[in-house]
């Protein structure tokens, strides 16, 4: 997607831009998750599928699947019944079906195209809701919060992970830089889109993160929040009942 097209893109609506960034990038986006994040974000989901793992979830919806990372890490670390993940990117579920046959867990994870802020399931279905790295993309952030706590059993678990930015002045000032100039950078040689990896940092920095977001998920209704700084605070982990 050049610059032209993705500014298009922007006037169709945010929805409409993100879905067309992640088809545009699909191919080699776990490659560029490795590389920007020095390996680390496995380590990040491990992290979650620990946490989630002390409340034995059977049926979870990982919303904002993606390739579906964190759903295989759920499959791999829980002892679950079914993990159905949702995403706006047709491309990104087809990078993620290939993986999920690789690993052998068609049976228990099931990718659906779908809308993170209008989700097609019934009221109070899942022990877990879980979503990584998505959130800062939605519309309609109150809408997908929403949503994800209407589809939620009563006493089940949110985990939401998001990139948030460091409270040092030192390890932030060096983030924005990585993240501003080295990330597009990388991110036209490899995927050949400058584009889509200049618009992470700035969603990064439009995310209302720590006690603010924390404030947010009160206010629709979930109980319990903790939020959980992992790397200096280049990424939260957000929990909440409801």
């Amino acid at each position: 997607m050049n610059i032209n097209e993705a500014d298009l893109a922007r006037k169709q609506g945010k929805k409409e831009y993100v879905r067309e960034m992640f088809n545009s990038i699909s191919p080699k986006y776990d490659l560029m998750d490795r590389i920007l994040s020095f390996g680390i974000d496995i380590r990040w989901r491990k992290r979650a599928t620990r946490i989630l793992k002390e409340f034995n979830p059977a049926k979870v919806l990982d919303v904002a699947t993606g390739t579906a990372d964190l759903a295989i890490q759920e499959a791999l670390d829980l002892d679950v019944e079914k993990i159905i993940g949702v995403d706006i990117s047709e491309k990104m579920l087809d990078m993620g079906k290939s993986k999920i046959k690789k690993h052998q867990l068609d049976k228990v994870i099931e990718l659906q195209v779908g809308d993170s802020e209008n989700l097609s399931f019934a009221d109070n279905i899942f022990d877990a809701v879980s979503v990584s790295f998505g959130v800062r993309n939605f519309e309609d952030l109150n809408q997908g919060l929403s949503e994800m706590h209407r589809v939620l059993k009563h006493n089940g678990i949110l985990l939401i992970m998001e990139f948030s930015l460091p409270s040092s002045i030192i390890i932030r000032a060096l983030y924005r830089f990585y993240f501003n100039r080295v990330v597009p950078f990388i991110g036209r040689v490899i995927s050949g889109n400058a584009y889509a990896y200049q618009y992470l940092p700035d969603s990064v920095e439009q995310f209302p993160y720590g006690d603010e977001f924390v404030k947010l998920l009160k206010e629709i209704g979930f109980k319990d929040l903790k939020a959980t700084t992992l790397s200096s605070g280049i990424c939260t982990i957000y929990t909440g009942i409801k």
